[in-house]
């Protein structure tokens, strides 16, 4: 369960739409609400997507609270984008720092990256990163695909669409869906 925390509902469900295949979410708008759900519910949070500029109890302190009590990752996602807004956030514990506006394959391929590392500890378990179905390979780390041995260029979004459908191949989708 990824817990996202951002008072722009814009953001919150951009993250949801485009990795809703794969997680689960909680959502907060606000510090106070990230750390009501922390206490009642840290266990069941695999990481945590963090906006520094939110209300009543800002990104930051609700970072040091949580890393009082709990090793849970920390991606911050802010539009804040100095060097000092950085280095403070991954000296107090973030995990990563991610600029807005961002590019969701990049924020995609970091909670990949953190969840394999915290995969050793038994947090997250690790996704299966090579697929196959008749003569197709995909290779989701590598963003590669080969058929019959031969790589296949794809798009970011036909990789993406590619590897949904793969990974789901008994189940429909409506156009709609799909689009998201």
């Amino acid at each position: 369960t990824l817990l996202i925390v951002d008072d722009s509902k814009f953001q919150r469900v951009v993250i949801r739409q485009s990795l809703g295949e794969h997680f689960n979410f909680a959502e907060a708008v606000s510090g106070e609400e990230c750390l009501t759900i922390m206490e009642k519910e840290s266990d069941a949070i695999d990481l945590v997507l963090l906006d520094l500029m939110i209300p009543q109890v800002s990104g930051m302190d609700v970072m040091e609270h949580i890393r009082k009590k709990s090793v849970v990752p920390i991606i911050i996602l802010s539009a804040r984008d100095t060097e000092a807004d950085k280095t403070m956030g991954l000296g107090m514990g973030a995990d990563d720092y991610i600029t807005k506006p961002f590019n969701i394959l990049e924020v995609k391929a970091r909670i990949k990256a953190i969840m394999r590392r915290t995969s050793a500890r038994g947090q997250i378990a690790k996704p299966e990163s090579i697929l196959e179905s008749g003569d197709m390979r995909v290779d989701c780390e590598s963003r590669r695909v080969s058929i019959s041995g031969r790589e296949v260029n794809l798009t970011a979004k036909e990789f993406d669409l590619l590897e949904l459908l793969i990974r789901n191949p008994s189940k429909v989708y409506s156009r709609e869906k799909l689009l998201n």
